[in-house]
């Protein structure tokens, strides 16, 4: 019996267009043993959701680089609720400023990588929420 792998999408909300973090993050993460889908450049908040859904994944993994992650967390946050996917451990990457945590964590997101952040952090943090949830 083989033991079930978490599988991860990474998403680019938005129109930022640099996408190379969340490459290196998707790529660090099959290396890790995930399951890793990458959604490619500038989803809206409901293909995510779509794509989490559809793909039946653990954890939505956000990378946003251009200022509107409070806005863009808030509707695919709002939209897995909506869909009856609140199960799903949503984590954020990018530039977040300091400021912006308590509210990104008020919506529910369960971690927040921000510059600096080894890939090994994110890959323990993972499996520390799908394992409570799981």
């Amino acid at each position: 019996m083989t033991e079930k792998r978490i599988r991860v999408l990474v998403a680019k909300p938005g129109l930022d267009g640099h996408d190379r973090g969340a490459k290196v993050i998707a790529y660090s993460l099959r290396d890790a043993g995930f399951e890793v889908i990458y959604s490619g450049l500038r989803q809206t908040a409901d293909s995510i959701v779509r794509a989490a859904i559809q793909e039946d994944v653990d954890v939505v993994g956000l990378s946003i680089l251009s200022g509107a992650h409070l806005a863009l967390t808030q509707r695919v946050a709002e939209g897995l609720k909506a869909q009856g996917a609140d199960d799903v451990v949503l984590v954020l990457g990018g530039v977040i400023p300091d400021e912006d945590i308590p509210a990104l964590k008020e919506m529910g997101v369960a971690e927040i990588f921000t510059s600096g952040t080894s890939i090994a952090q994110v890959v323990e943090a993972i499996k520390k929420h799908v394992h409570l949830n799981g």
